[in-house]
């Protein structure tokens, strides 16, 4: 039975730009699908496509139940959305916001000021919640637009890089209310370009490149497929480099990689922590004198740079081929259901 999110040969071209090329994705109800890739890979115009902001070339998609092409309006009251750049009326204070927001959800003037508050509180914004928006940091409106996409707790809900801009304690903070969404039942889509929130968050996660989908499960199943263990180590003089790649190399089950300037090698092994008691034997009687040295899984940081050449890339830079040519936010203009 189809997921909560469910979408067949998504395809979606902008010009000579094949912005997706046949994308399939199952997010299983009450569950967190974390979307990766670098910039230009497909992961927002996914989620417009998703969200009914754009129609894609061909493909299907079912949301909460809902054909996103047949029934857009109502996939749009069933679902809550934060993308990647914050749609608030600077105009209005944060309060205003929350409750406007509301009230074009049809709650009622009353439950939308409760709301407004509580969810004021939630994201510390209690202190300026009187305040026009425009005078709101860059964080503060982030914050202020993930509340608004959390006014009627819907049960399908889509973030695109929702943490960007935000400092590591506003970070933590909406990793709990994620959290609490997801244990009742809110099932999520979440794009990110930190590697470190898709791994606490997400049940699975796919890769995507160029449009494809390149690789996709559970956090420990992408690891798995860069290989096991690795030692790393970092000498204490540049001069000691060679002699402990030629150490490493006898015990690596791979190709030792070096950073120069920071001095750190690291080699894929098996053997675990017995066969690092033998590595630091061995350089020690070398006479290498050693900083650091430790054996690690690989992270997601590796996963990702294995799949895709390179490493992650934060920020939230628009995607190669799907930014409107007037560069304006598809939120904030009116849709044509076709």
């Amino acid at each position: 039975m189809p997921g909560a999110i469910h979408a067949e040969g998504l395809v979606k071209t902008f010009g000579d730009v094949r912005a997706l090329d046949g994308v399939d994705l199952d997010v299983p109800e009450g569950t967190v699908l974390g979307l990766l890739g670098p910039n230009g890979a497909g992961k927002t115009t996914t989620v417009r496509v998703l969200t009914t902001l754009l129609r894609p070339d061909s493909g299907r998609a079912v949301v909460a139940g809902l054909d996103v092409l047949k029934q857009p309006n109502e996939v749009r009251r069933s679902i809550g959305l934060s993308g990647q750049f914050a749609a608030v009326d600077e105009y209005l204070t944060g309060r205003e916001n929350l409750q406007m927001v509301g009230q074009l959800y049809q709650m009622s003037g009353r439950a939308a000021k409760a709301r407004a508050v509580e969810l004021l509180e939630r994201f510390n914004l209690t202190d300026a919640a009187d305040r026009p928006t425009k005078t709101y940091s860059g964080g503060m409106r982030r914050r202020l637009d993930l509340a608004a996409a959390l006014v009627v707790s819907p049960p399908v809900m889509f973030m695109d890089e929702p943490t960007t801009g935000l400092d590591p304690r506003n970070r933590q903070q909406l990793w709990e209310v994620i959290q609490e969404l997801v244990a009742g039942g809110t099932t999520l889509l979440l794009t990110t370009q930190y590697l470190e929130e898709a791994d606490h968050l997400a049940h699975d996660i796919c890769v995507v490149d160029h449009g494809k989908v390149i690789a996709r499960g559970t956090s420990d199943q992408l690891k798995q497929r860069t290989g096991g263990e690795r030692v790393e180590v970092v000498v204490h003089r540049p001069d000691e480099i060679e002699p402990a790649r030629s150490v490493l190399a006898g015990f690596g089950k791979g190709e030792v990689a070096v950073e120069t300037h920071t001095r750190r090698l690291t080699v894929p092994v098996a053997g675990g922590a017995k066969l690092l008691a033998e590595v630091i034997r061995e350089l020690d009687g070398r006479g290498v004198e050693i900083d650091d040295i430790g054996l690690r899984r690989p992270t997601l940081d590796d996963v990702f740079i294995s799949l895709t050449g390179h490493a992650a890339e934060t920020g939230a830079a628009p995607e190669d081929g799907e930014a409107d040519e007037s560069g304006e936010d598809p939120r904030t203009r009116k849709e044509t259901d076709q």
